[in-house]
């Protein structure tokens, strides 16, 4: 007889594997300090963008005073704008505007420019050279400058917006994408579901897709930092998200004249747009360590 007094029987089910949210969070307490900072960061501007209505003490257009360019006080902590509106509730509500369009533009730009440029590799042949030639065309233009002709010409409302700058940007992500997919085209499982006859978008769900998601998440990041200040960099120049709504580009302009006077109130817009790009660029940085590390 087999002695089992001090054996403990472990059911494969009792076996966990942790997960990939586990996994993320334990990556995170063990990220560095600057790294944990930046999570924080986000977490408020995302809180802010969430809950703006809730958050801010007056309305996004209210005119919360009927003095122009007030100090900071207790009743208004960042002062007043050129009209009497409350610059920490401006600020606040252009935190929703300025992040949710940059993610929806920046969203709009991968499904675009992703897609087409995974297509392209998966095609080949003249397709591929057709459509990476008029990419290359669209990029011999500066964003910016291209963003302004665009919208000097089409209007300057969101739906113009976000379309313009998410069609130039998907240029540089169909690059990246065409780049990234031709590596994986040419290996046995992408000819196999060729032979198979599966279609085109299949293909590019389960066989491209999966082996590229790394760097196109980490390039999401980064993107959207760019789009972000080209949409801010459009509000200061007057062509980007139009009053009443609230931007940080265009509080920037509103309020550059206090500077002269040795008010700091205009920085604190240029601030927050700095702090976010700062932040994500971090985050992103160490999410491209931990998932290599953990890949090799």
């Amino acid at each position: 007889m087999v002695d089992t007094g001090n054996t403990t029987d472990i059911s494969p089910r009792e076996v966990r594997l942790p997960g990939r949210r586990n996994r993320f969070r334990y990556s995170v307490r063990k990220a560095p300090l600057n790294v944990q900072l930046c999570f924080v960061i986000v977490a408020v501007y995302l809180l802010a963008v969430l809950f703006a209505g809730f958050v801010a003490p007056f309305g996004e257009s209210e005119l919360a005073s009927p003095e122009a360019f007030a100090p900071w006080s207790s009743v208004h902590p960042l002062g007043t704008d050129q009209l009497g509106r409350d610059v920490l509730s401006r600020l606040i509500y252009g935190a929703r505007n300025s992040i949710g369009i940059a993610v929806v533009t920046t969203t709009m730009s991968f499904l675009l420019g992703g897609t087409l440029g995974m297509a392209a590799a998966l095609l080949g042949g003249w397709v591929d050279q057709v459509v990476a030639r008029v990419i290359d065309i669209l990029m011999a233009f500066p964003q910016l400058i291209f963003a302004l002709m665009l919208l000097s010409v089409f209007g300057t409302s969101i739906p113009n917006l976000i379309t313009i700058i998410a069609v130039l940007d998907s240029t540089r992500v169909f690059r990246l994408a065409r780049a990234l997919a031709m590596n994986v085209t040419v290996t046995d499982y992408v000819e196999s579901a060729q032979l198979r006859g599966e279609n085109i978008l299949w293909i590019i769900a389960h066989e491209i897709l999966p082996n590229i998601r790394l760097i196109l998440v980490a390039e999401f990041g980064l993107r959207f930092c760019f789009v972000f200040l080209t949409i801010s960099s459009l509000s200061f120049l007057g062509l980007g998200i139009q009053p009443p709504m609230a931007d940080w580009g265009s509080m920037v302009r509103e309020n550059a004249s206090l500077i002269t006077y040795g008010d700091i109130t205009p920085l604190v817009p240029a601030a927050a747009i700095a702090l976010i790009t700062v932040a994500i660029n971090f985050i992103v940085d160490w999410y491209l360590q931990v998932r290599t590390a953990s890949n090799g």
